[in-house]
């Protein structure tokens, strides 16, 4: 309870903030907009020249594109500028100001953040994903919810823990901003059924870098498509992926100099 008092305050700290410039405020949330219409119309015109893609029609696809718009603005309201954060704190010392504080170094560091104006793409996301299961004629039962909601903590766990992990590496390397191009190149892919891709891409995009469990699986368990070996796949890797984030954090702060030494 107290670790969700602390989310609350720093929520409630980074919305002031933003208020602080409303005009800003106001043109950042219209261009989350714009660029969830992108995201909708560039899907749309895939289907104007096939069926299928991977064996989901187009409102099928429609939820994973809301899945993707949802994650990617939990990504760019909480663990984008986190991570910014965390590197600058790096290089020039003042991590020591997280470290010293009476609370857990890698929930403050990555959580202490945000920008809320991205929680327009969580909103829209949610809306997509109604609005596909609304045109399909679907409505999920209990053990579809279920299964989603375990699916959905796993894909936020996987996430984070990437982003821990890459922000992990800067207690070592000066640049590890291709590490963050890198995966967003890769994270474009989240639009689409992992099915659609073959081949060394797929499997890179399921077990390398595991875009399939936080796009493509959470839509399968939703649509009610998920199977139980590919659910205990995403519950042992969550696991294990937040695991090793949080033990590899604990190995860097351990060899940390601090800006004292």
């Amino acid at each position: 309870m107290r670790y969700l008092r602390l989310l609350a305050l720093f929520l409630k700290a980074s919305f002031l903030v933003e208020l602080e410039y409303r005009a800003n405020f106001v043109v950042r949330v219209l261009v989350g907009l714009f660029w969830v219409g992108v995201t909708i119309l560039s899907t749309t015109v895939f289907f104007t020249h096939t069926d299928n893609i991977g064996g989901w029609n187009f409102n099928q696809v429609l939820v994973i594109t809301g899945l993707f718009t949802l994650m990617g603005g939990i990504i760019q309201a909480l663990l984008q500028p986190n991570v910014q954060k965390i590197i600058e704190m790096v290089r020039l010392g003042t991590l020591d100001f997280v470290l010293t504080k009476p609370v857990n170094s890698q929930f403050l560091a990555s959580l202490r953040y945000s920008q809320l104006f991205s929680a327009v793409d969580v909103v829209s996301g949610a809306g997509i994903m109604l609005v596909a299961l609304s045109r399909i004629g679907y409505v999920p039962d209990w053990l579809a919810l279920l299964k989603f909601a375990l699916m959905f903590a796993m894909a936020l766990l996987i996430v984070y823990s990437i982003w821990i992990i890459m922000a992990t590496m800067s207690f070592w390397f000066v640049k590890v901003g291709n590490l963050f191009e890198l995966f967003n190149s890769v994270w474009n892919a989240g639009r689409f059924p992992v099915s659609t891709f073959q081949g060394i891409l797929r499997i890179v995009l399921t077990v390398v870098l595991p875009i399939a469990f936080i796009t493509t699986f959470p839509a399968q368990a939703l649509l009610g498509r998920l199977d139980e070996l590919t659910l205990a796949s995403a519950v042992a890797m969550g696991i294990f992926m937040f695991g090793f984030s949080a033990w590899f954090w604990r190995y860097a702060v351990s060899r940390y100099s601090s800006a004292s030494s």
